[in-house]
């Protein structure tokens, strides 16, 4: 019996199901989850930015420029644009098609300097430069919402159509291709009433998703995977053990027909004449062609059983072999 869950099928079978399982508890179902538990920070980080008053940009970042607390933080800025400076963030989609993001250096009167990402503008025909409305110039405030900057884009920037273009908002690499040190993270207006604004990023719907219902789902796919596994060991051992009655049964019915053929009672001799003149009677009225060949090959059991008994007696045999064919 254990033979049989040796074979290459049953192994490769067992290793796929461990494996699946394995992935699914320590990889697939976590990634899900940890999504989802990314995302509901993140929602109520925006809720709790839309119910606290702005805050001073010294108050909410370190002397870096990095975010102190909170990302998505309501910052008030005071200072200038720096508008020679000025990047665009390439073919970035935004709602319904690719754009370019304006992202200027901001010098506030903290001392710090920010990048601002001040919003897009929907890309022109052929992924053109479309025209790009200049920043304020002179002193202005601004309220914009502190975002984590982002990783340096494995496509490196380029120069076209007269602006600097970047594939990622990393203030880092902006400051080296305008010789500025820029803050470690940046900022983003939501608002189409700030200066200098274009048209505003949209601040991410607060919508859960399905990520959480997706991580349960990889838990039960990792719980029903051994289950079925074990549902079909089962199966294979029920198959084999009405094999075995079938078997059994057969032999039963072999013995139960040579018992029953050792023990038939022998025909009684007629007398001769009635024997003489029956034969005499027969081979006179049966043609010379039918005549039977003088030695005839034993049918098989199951043949020899059907004549004895017809249809009514079952063909263990047939039954039997038939059953071997399905299985193998």
């Amino acid at each position: 019996m254990l033979k049989t869950f040796l074979k290459p099928q049953w192994v490769l079978l067992t290793l796929f199901v461990v494996v699946f399982s394995y992935f699914a508890f320590t990889t697939l179902a976590p990634w899900q989850l940890g999504k989802d538990h990314d995302i509901v920070e993140r929602n109520h980080e925006i809720e709790a930015a839309y119910e606290s008053d702005p805050v001073p940009l010294i108050d909410a970042v370190t002397s870096t420029g990095e975010i102190a607390n909170k990302e998505w933080t309501r910052v008030t800025l005071q200072g200038r644009y720096l508008a020679d400076k000025e990047v665009l963030l390439r073919l970035r989609p935004v709602e319904s098609g690719p754009t370019y993001q304006s992202l200027v250096p901001f010098e506030t009167n903290d001392g710090l300097t920010m990048l601002v990402d001040r919003g897009w503008v929907a890309a022109g025909e052929g992924n053109a430069v479309p025209t790009i409305e200049p920043v304020p110039t002179g002193e202005v405030t601004l309220t914009a919402m502190l975002r984590t900057a982002e990783r340096v884009h494995t496509s490196a920037p380029i120069e076209d159509q007269g602006y600097t273009q970047v594939y990622s908002i990393n203030p880092g690499q902006v400051g080296k291709l305008e010789n500025l040190t820029l803050g470690t993270d940046y900022v983003q207006i939501s608002h189409d009433d700030q200066p200098g604004v274009l048209n505003p990023i949209p601040v991410p719907q607060l919508d859960r998703g399905s990520h959480l219902s997706y991580g349960f789902q990889w838990i039960a796919f990792g719980i029903m995977a051994p289950l079925g596994l074990i549902y079909f060991v089962y199966a294979e051992l029920r198959e084999r053990r009405r094999l075995r009655e079938e078997e059994a049964a057969m032999a039963a019915a072999a013995t139960t027909d040579a018992e029953a053929a050792g023990s038939a009672p022998e025909p009684s001799p007629e007398p001769a004449e009635s024997s003489e003149s029956a034969e005499s009677a027969q081979t006179a009225a049966a043609p010379a062609e039918t005549a039977t060949p003088a030695t005839t090959p034993a049918a098989p059991a199951s043949r020899r059983s059907r004549t004895r008994y017809g249809d009514a007696k079952p063909d263990y045999y047939e039954k039997f072999n038939k059953r071997g064919r399905e299985r193998f």
